[in-house]
């Protein structure tokens, strides 16, 4: 992966009306067209989220949101994770999860992250440490695990 790539992290009230629209936009492009899924992505969470942008130049090539605890899960969790589809396979995810990772930590202390997984993408986040729990289950037709990180 390029060099110029950049990490920018904001609460939502630090984002400008272009990166919120550029983060709705990618958003939409991946989990309602590509994954061709009908859902309400405002869920009234991104107002109270750290929103972890990694940019190359003016693109955004992967985008996720830090949730604090209490806030989608009893622990602090990562959601919304989407890569820019032509900028798969190029390490930006696997970058982009290292960072959010740090990130909760610095911003919300030690503790558990827990993520709600689209099932195809278990192994990925199980290299970072994270340990399916619970059962499979469908949201918005898509099969999900819960994931726990606790190191």
């Amino acid at each position: 992966m390029s060099s110029s790539h950049q990490f920018s992290l904001k609460p939502f009230a630090a984002l400008s009306s272009a990166e919120l629209y550029t983060i709705i936009r990618l958003r939409n492009e991946v989990f309602v067209v590509e994954q061709v899924c009908v859902f309400q992505d405002a869920d009234n969470k991104d107002q109270d989220s750290l929103h972890l942008m990694l940019w190359q130049g003016p693109v955004l090539t992967a985008y996720c949101r830090l949730l604090p605890p209490s806030l989608a899960y009893k622990e602090m969790s990562i959601g919304r994770v989407v890569s820019l589809p032509a900028a798969r396979r190029t390490g930006a995810g696997r970058k982009l999860i290292n960072e959010a990772i740090l990130q909760c930590r610095e911003h919300f202390g030690e503790g558990p992250i827990r993520i709600g997984a689209q099932c195809y993408l278990i192994k990925f986040y199980a290299s970072f440490g994270f340990k399916e729990e619970g059962e499979i289950y469908l949201e918005d037709g898509i099969e999900h695990i819960e994931m726990v990180l606790t190191q």
